[in-house]
């Protein structure tokens, strides 16, 4: 195993020849995808990993200025699938790595043969002409949460995040996830997340994007998904969701697998 694969977890599941890579949002690690790998593994060859600063990787590897950018994760998920010898793949990610895949696409768009994106959103703050949900004002309320009782802010956080009934397994799972990661470090990527501003470059994204997304979302409005289909460079398709919640892979698993299995093993018909 290289020395990438052991800092970020990677684990390569399944016996089928396509290669099919999973990567996790903020607050969450590769445990988020546990409902839908069993539907994978007899077709597809699984790659998963661990985003840098997880609470599952060593948090003596997290530079916190290669890691002020979403580029910094981009350039990990590259290197990835260099140390794994993988030609093409199909791309999902969740939330922020969505985003991350789309970076990655760009400088290397032949890697990729498709980013299936779930609850992405390539900028979380309002602006002229563009709704994404928070405030500067609101964004500072939760960065100052955080840093003040880190614990106190994941337990109000993850059922906020998760949606749904607060004492749910996938409330309880999340909230693991999140307390995993060492504080200054969620800080920071959550500063990095939530002030990023994509928009600029999803015009030089080509390849074919499938964005799915639930139809409540606290993190993530439903009018994201229609902006990125109409900003995106390639072909694209959205699919709105039953689901509640930025984590429907873990919450309604039962909604939400079917329509990523149908997006993943089919092509945007053109």
């Amino acid at each position: 195993m290289g020395i990438v694969e052991e800092a970020h977890n990677v684990k390569v599941l399944g016996t089928g020849v396509q290669n099919l890579v999973l990567a996790h949002g903020f607050g969450t690690d590769q445990s988020v995808w546990k409902h839908l790998i069993p539907h994978l593994v007899d077709n597809y060859r699984v790659v998963l990993y661990d985003n840098m600063g997880a609470g599952t990787t060593n948090p003596e590897y997290f530079d916190f200025e290669r890691y002020s950018t979403l580029e910094g994760h981009a350039y990990d998920l590259l290197a990835i699938l260099e140390e794994l010898q993988i030609e093409s793949c199909i791309f999902v990610g969740h939330s922020v790595s969505a985003m991350i895949g789309a970076i990655a696409s760009i400088s290397r768009p032949d890697l990729f043969s498709k980013l299936v994106m779930i609850s992405a959103s390539p900028r979380y703050l309002n602006d002229v002409d563009y709704y994404g949900g928070f405030e500067q004002e609101d964004l500072d309320q939760l960065f100052e949460a955080m840093r003040s009782n880190y614990k106190a802010w994941c337990s109000g956080f993850a059922p906020l995040a998760v949606g749904g009934d607060m004492d749910s397994v996938a409330v309880q799972e999340f909230s693991r996830t999140l307390f995993n990661m060492r504080p200054d470090i969620a800080l920071s990527v959550g500063q990095t997340i939530f002030q990023c501003d994509m928009r600029q470059i999803l015009g030089l994204v080509t390849v074919p994007c499938h964005i799915i997304q639930s139809m409540k979302d606290l993190a993530v409005p439903v009018v994201v998904s229609e902006y990125l289909h109409q900003n995106l460079g390639g072909e694209s398709i959205v699919e709105v969701m039953s689901s509640d919640g930025h984590l429907p892979q873990l919450s309604s698993p039962d909604v939400v697998i079917p329509v990523l299995l149908r997006h993943i093993r089919f092509d945007i018909a053109v």
